[in-house]
């Protein structure tokens, strides 16, 4: 166990810090190995076969080559659930987390009717739907690819959303996705194609580029749209939730005022950079 220990810490040195790699090897222990994580901190004298070591051995490589263990290991873990990822969906992020949370602390009547944009791996939709039961959950985003994820964890997680496959920046979208809703949120594409620049390689290389990037020309162009197709498809008096680019808190609220919106709040996440936008139609 100590060498294989010490094979994986000296392979990831000088690419992950110390703390990054302690959490990885107990997590390639656990999924390769299937042991506990707890036993690896009390027994040390676990013995590993040869099909372990080259499984653990190829883990290692495509760590190095910096490709995201979550794609390596198919999943993700998102506020207390688990999810699966794979390249048609980025990876679940804390600051989503975050989104999810104030969703929940303000949305709890039955019978809520809940539309998810652009849900990716289904994230945000499935783990409403998982802690409000009684809400009436759609996720809706461009991808064949994310919504095939997305369905299978729902089914995973065993909630109930109704899934559609459409274009938000098409006016198609008002018929794709019936009914009016109580509250719809978003977590569009917002990073602009002159930052790939400044960008880690394992989300630049790995993550879906359909998920991520818009235009320098026009980086509102999702928020503009949606806020649009708010004003038709929410009712009087809901709420719209955004995951915003940090660097576009007051234009995004400048807009969301201008398409007739009120009580605009910029929320910052815990690091402290502007990532939340909600208002009320």
């Amino acid at each position: 166990m100590k060498e294989i220990r010490n094979y994986i810490e000296d392979s990831l040195k000088g690419l992950f810090s110390a703390e990054e790699i302690r959490s990885l090897t107990k997590i390639i222990l656990e999924r390769c190995c299937s042991i506990p994580q707890q036993r690896l901190l009390f027994d040390k004298d676990i013995q590993i076969s040869d099909t372990q070591k080259q499984d653990i051995e190829a883990i290692v490589t495509r760590l190095k080559n910096q490709e995201p263990i979550q794609y390596i290991l198919g999943t993700a873990c998102f506020y207390d659930l688990d999810f699966n990822v794979t390249p048609d969906v980025l990876i679940p992020r804390p600051e989503t987390e975050e989104l999810v949370e104030r969703i929940l602390s303000r949305h709890r009547q039955q019978g809520i009717r809940i539309l998810d944009i652009g849900t990716g791996s289904g994230c945000i939709a499935v783990t409403l739907a998982a802690h409000l039961p009684e809400a009436r959950v759609v996720a809706a985003d461009v991808s064949p690819g994310a919504l095939s994820t997305a369905a299978g964890n729902a089914a995973k997680n065993k909630v109930t959303v109704h899934f559609v496959e459409t274009d938000i920046l098409a006016r198609k979208a008002l018929e794709d996705i019936p009914g009016v809703f109580d509250v719809i949120v978003s977590n569009p594409p917002y990073v602009k194609l002159s930052e790939k620049e400044s960008m880690e390689a394992n989300v630049l290389n790995y993550e879906p580029h359909l998920a991520l990037f818009v235009t320098d020309s026009d980086p509102l162009i999702f928020y503009r749209s949606i806020a649009r197709f708010g004003n038709k498809k929410l009712r009087k008096g809901g709420s719209l939730y955004f995951e915003i680019n940090a660097q576009y808190g007051k234009e995004v609220a400048g807009l969301l005022q201008e398409e007739g919106y009120t009580d605009i709040e910029i929320i910052k996440d815990i690091p402290g950079k502007d990532r939340i936008i909600q208002a009320k139609r």
